[in-house]
């Protein structure tokens, strides 16, 4: 995965993220379930050009969903919160 957008998919704006934003400067991203922490940290400092101090993964499990009388399940996905260093900010996602 050589491509930033190989790795980061989305980023998750929610409350709770918003307070990481604020308080620890903490940016959430949906991720590729196949990449690991330092792949994650080289594609955030590669598409932002921001230092990265640490990177905490985990998977979200799929919830069940139905439609009639079908059952079936969400697809579970990979989130990483990456906690930049202290002068460090992403200014795309400032304004928000």
């Amino acid at each position: 995965m050589k491509d930033p957008r190989d790795v980061l998919q989305l980023h998750l704006m929610t409350e709770k993220s918003l307070t990481l934003k604020e308080s620890g400067n903490a940016y959430v991203f949906r991720v590729n379930r196949k990449a690991n922490k330092l792949q994650i940290r080289e594609a955030v400092e590669k598409a932002f050009n921001v230092k990265v101090e640490k990177v905490h993964t985990m998977v979200v499990p799929g919830k069940p969903k139905r439609l009639g009388m079908y059952a079936g399940r969400t697809g579970a996905w990979k989130k990483a919160v990456v906690t930049l260093k202290a002068d460090q900010k992403i200014a795309d996602f400032e304004n928000i």
